[in-house]
């Protein structure tokens, strides 16, 4: 399994007992979703490890986990490294939710200004994720937030936008 085919989970946080248990943090908005795991992959040394989970359990906004034949001192070792999941195990969405890594090449359509371009990035390290849309060569950034999103065909590849009033025309000065 390779990070290209997987989403990050989280992390695993802390040990949780005498007994090998870990903390585990899930970023995702509903962690409950993730009660039924059977595994998870760790990252070591680069690589993606399989670990079976023996039990699961939800301890505040986290997850208390014990994985199957790891001792004491090796669920030590996995205290700060990242989690991943396949990615055909994403919870589906509906309506105008999307998760970024599945709207990369869409065709973005203003309500004024058309098609304005493609979805080449997203950045999803500020106050509000932008899209970036490569538009002739030239980039434009739009936020992404309910006000400017106004509909998304995954079957078509395409997004529906109503940018803030000269926002796109910065970008095409």
């Amino acid at each position: 399994m390779t990070k290209q085919d997987c989403f990050y989970l989280g992390r695993v946080a802390k040990p949780f007992s005498y007994k090998g248990e870990l903390v585990l943090f899930f970023d995702v908005d509903d962690p409950s979703e993730y009660l039924n795991l059977k595994f998870v992959y760790i990252e070591i040394n680069k690589r993606l490890i399989k670990y079976n989970i023996e039990s699961i359990r939800p301890h505040a906004n986290k997850m208390v986990v014990r994985f199957e034949d790891v001792t004491i001192e090796e669920s030590n070792i996995l205290v700060g490294k990242d989690l991943y999941l396949p990615l055909d195990m994403l919870p589906k969405l509906e309506g105008n939710k999307f998760y970024f890594h599945e709207v990369i090449g869409f065709e973005v359509i203003d309500e004024e200004k058309g098609d304005i371009g493609t979805i080449k990035e997203i950045f999803d390290n500020m106050t509000q994720p932008i899209m970036s849309i490569d538009h002739k060569g030239k980039e434009i950034l739009i936020p992404i937030i309910d006000e400017v999103v106004k509909e998304v065909d995954k079957q078509h590849k395409t997004i529906k936008i109503k940018a803030p009033q000269g926002l796109i025309d910065i970008y095409l000065l």
